[in-house]
């Protein structure tokens, strides 16, 4: 599998601007107090999907061949990825069906449908809906999506920091939030090209750590079952091309905990009035929990999505009274 590099980034750019505007970069006053440091939130919840997925979309579909275009696209997600393939079918006028976890965020489905996507549930998570799409893929044919082993989806993706560089030339770290982690991949390709020194540090929950753990080990660890509130982290087995990636360029990695996330999602709402979902918030989460490493520093945390199942919310607003 060929591997993604800056120039790939750039080939993207056009692609992506012509459909999409740089999002947000802002240093909230109240949350970058609370954290000891100069915070800047990447606002990817404003993307007209609710998060960064949509760049990487918007790369793969507009590069489809002819061929592909006319036999549709499949992919599995728990909503942001199929989203991202949702509104890029949508714009380039291609079939797109995509498969989530029974139970998944309501929201996320009915965003998926009205965006003219077939919605399909099956599967107690991620990982079980992903082994049906290869049946639904032998059945009906068309171009699998995987959400992260795809090369032009990481180069789309990789937009988002290369507005981060354009804006704010010389952050100290950037934090980005793990699922199978395209995110974290795209910013290391960017960084380590337009500034080295900027430590690239990526983001899972510690109960869905099959991936940082894979990372730390440079063994291939899978979870049997996972339960976090964030469904973006939600992932029990690492996919090859990222965790290839992320083994070279990463620089450091964090778990933080459900609690952790709630209580960064209530700061976040407190102090810049935006709603963050579970995986948005681990980066915010992550500043909180190291403080004392990143006092004083000038840090960037990518709010990687706004699309929050609503049920959660009664559970994070308990928080902000200690936020």
């Amino acid at each position: 599998m060929a591997a993604v590099t800056y120039a790939d980034v750039v080939e993207a750019l056009p692609r992506v601007h012509a459909v999409l505007k740089p999002t947000l970069l802002h240093d909230w006053p109240g949350l970058s107090k609370a954290l000891g440091c100069e915070l800047n939130l990447k606002h990817e919840n404003h993307q007209p999907v609710g998060a960064f997925k949509v760049r990487g979309g918007i790369n793969l579909v507009g590069t489809l061949s002819d061929e592909e275009r006319a036999s549709g696209i499949l992919g599995v997600s728990t909503g942001n990825h199929g989203q991202s393939l949702a509104f890029a079918a949508k714009h380039f006028g291609v079939r797109c069906t995509i498969v989530v976890p029974t139970g998944n965020n309501p929201d996320k489905n009915l965003a998926i449908q009205q965006l003219g996507a077939e919605l399909i549930e099956q599967g107690r998570d991620f990982d079980e809906a992903r082994e049906y799409v290869d049946e639904l893929q032998r059945q009906r044919g068309g171009r699998y999506v995987h959400s992260a082993n795809e090369p032009k989806l990481i180069a789309g993706v990789g937009s988002l920091a290369w507005e981060v560089f354009e804006e704010l030339p010389h952050p100290d770290v950037m934090l980005v939030p793990i699922g199978l982690g395209s995110g974290v991949c795209g910013a290391c390709v960017v960084a380590k090209h337009r500034r080295p020194q900027t430590q690239i540090i990526g983001v899972q929950a510690a109960n869905a750590s099959a991936v940082v753990r894979s990372w730390r080990s440079g063994k291939q660890e899978t979870d049997a079952s996972i339960n976090t509130w964030a469904e973006g982290l939600a992932t029990r087995v690492p996919a090859e091309l990222t965790l290839g990636i992320m083994r070279e360029l990463m620089d450091d990695a964090i778990l933080v905990s459900e609690d952790e996330m709630r209580h960064a999602a209530a700061m976040i709402l407190k102090h810049s009035h935006n709603l963050a979902e579970g995986a948005g918030a681990a980066t915010v989460a992550a500043a909180f929990q190291q403080r004392d490493r990143f006092a004083g520093k000038k840090v960037v945390a990518v709010l990687s999505g706004g699309n929050l199942d609503l049920a959660q919310l009664p559970s994070i607003l308990a928080h902000l009274t200690d936020s």
